[in-house]
């Protein structure tokens, strides 16, 4: 039985997290992971000086997902409103396709959001945007318990198609009754 876990990064670990998570520039988690954004991956010393130091060290905004004490993914936070920080919204992240379709992300997230709203924020929501091309995130948002809040429909252009922006998302006291 594999044992799944969330946690800060190590500091000496940024040179495997990158390698892990962020070398591939043809990864697969790369297509679904707002591939419509055109976002290019940051190189290893941009990486290991800047984003990792801070958005992984610092801010603690990024944890690593574990399997059996192997990193194979991260979970995240942002507040969609900048400095007002009212807005909160995750996402998480399997690098490694062969890991999808084991659970690793619904036990992951679950206790990302028991994480922030036990120990990081007294706010009263946190939501989750995803898009309709990409169905297993859909997917695991609903098996966790978020709610479908909206759908914007056809205002995400990919490979010569429109998809959905889907927003998930559920309120503090309602995760709380769902997890005790």
């Amino acid at each position: 039985m594999t044992t799944v876990k969330i946690r800060p990064v190590k500091p000496t670990e940024l040179d495997e997290l990158w390698q892990i998570g962020f070398s591939h520039p043809d990864a697969e988690w790369l297509k679904w992971n707002g591939p419509y954004f055109h976002d290019t991956l940051p190189s290893q010393i941009v990486f290991n000086s800047l984003i990792g130091p801070h958005d992984w060290l610092t801010d603690q905004r990024n944890w690593v997902i574990t399997v059996d004490e192997a990193i194979v993914g991260s979970v995240n936070y942002h507040f969609v409103d900048g400095d007002l920080e009212r807005w909160l919204e995750v996402g998480i992240l399997i690098f490694d396709d062969q890991h999808w379709g084991q659970h690793i992300g619904r036990q992951a997230l679950s206790q990302w959001l028991d994480h922030l709203f036990n120990d990081v924020t007294a706010l009263p929501h946190i939501g989750l945007t995803t898009w309709s091309g990409n169905q297993r995130m859909m997917h695991l948002a609903t098996a966790i318990g978020l709610n479908l809040e909206g759908r914007i429909p056809q205002v995400r252009y990919w490979q010569g198609q429109y998809y959905d922006s889907v927003k998930y998302g559920i309120l503090r006291s309602d995760w709380l009754n769902r997890r005790q």
